[in-house]
């Protein structure tokens, strides 16, 4: 019963991902991917109202029968998700010509408006939030939150090609559930990954861009699913190795390295258009 969530918010997505696209365009909320197309953004919009109005029958079920539909921890998952989904929206609508950590620094130190600096600063509100509710010392709530933070920004220096961000989630989620045998966290993230493979389709089909609102927010889920599910020293690991790539991603160009190796880069363009 606890994959309802999943179920039911794949088929609101599924609906309404295909109306947003179109009013996304009617909008003129469009801009060009990296081949110069030009694609309705951002509809990773759609990944949150799909999920809030999955809640309806979920909520009814659970209110007016005995059906255990709630999985652990999703209560945690709410509280970060959409605050995250709003802070890249804001960004994806309010940025100017400032790209990357260091410029939105600079741009914040020279008395300027930056969303890329808003957006950092409200994700470490939320990242801290979301951890002090787990479990563990203080070191251990700091580094969940440093983890939290990291991933969601990471997944967001992926969002350079169509469909990477959903592809490297999805990869994520299938190597920590196989390698720690946890579902829990797959289950409480379930209300939200049924909307973010809707519209991951559409971004790798380049029939729309997901924006920040998209890639932040599976960062987000790729962040919780690893605190959720790996021990402390684990977590150590994965804050190095988000870290790094966080690191690269400022200076160098992750997609130059993803297409110059073979297996990576055929993974990486699976399911595009040719």
């Amino acid at each position: 019963m606890q994959a309802l969530p999943f179920v039911f918010s794949l088929a609101v997505a599924l609906g309404l991902t295909p109306l947003i696209r179109g009013r996304l365009a009617d909008a003129g909320l469009v801009a060009e991917n990296y081949r110069g197309a030009r694609l309705p953004v951002p509809i990773g919009v759609a990944i949150v109202p799909a999920a809030l109005i999955a809640l309806i029958p979920i909520m009814l079920l659970a209110r007016l029968t005995s059906a255990d539909v709630f999985p652990t921890d999703l209560s945690l998952v709410i509280a970060f998700v959409p605050g995250i989904a709003l802070l890249g929206f804001v960004d994806d609508a309010l940025s100017g010509p400032s790209r990357g950590f260091r410029a939105h620094a600079a741009t914040a130190l020279k008395g300027g408006f930056s969303t890329g600096m808003l957006k950092a600063l409200g994700t470490l509100g939320l990242a801290l939030l979301v951890a002090s509710a787990l479990p563990g010392s203080d070191g251990e709530f700091l580094l969940a939150a440093a983890v939290l933070v990291l991933a969601t920004n990471a997944f967001n220096l992926l969002d350079l090609r169509p469909g990477r961000s959903v592809k490297a989630f999805v990869l994520l989620g299938l190597c920590l559930t196989i390698a720690t045998q946890i579902t829990e966290p797959l289950a409480a993230l379930g209300l939200f990954i049924g909307p973010v493979l809707v519209c991951g389709f559409y971004d790798l089909r380049e029939q729309a861009m997901l924006g920040d609102a998209g890639s932040n927010v599976i960062g987000a889920m790729a962040g919780v699913f690893i605190v959720l599910t790996l021990d402390t020293g684990e977590q150590v690991v994965a804050f190095i190795l988000l870290l790094l790539i966080n690191l690269y991603g400022e200076f160098r160009s992750i997609s130059t390295v993803i297409e110059k190796t073979p297996g990576l880069r055929h993974l990486d363009s699976l399911g595009r258009p040719s």
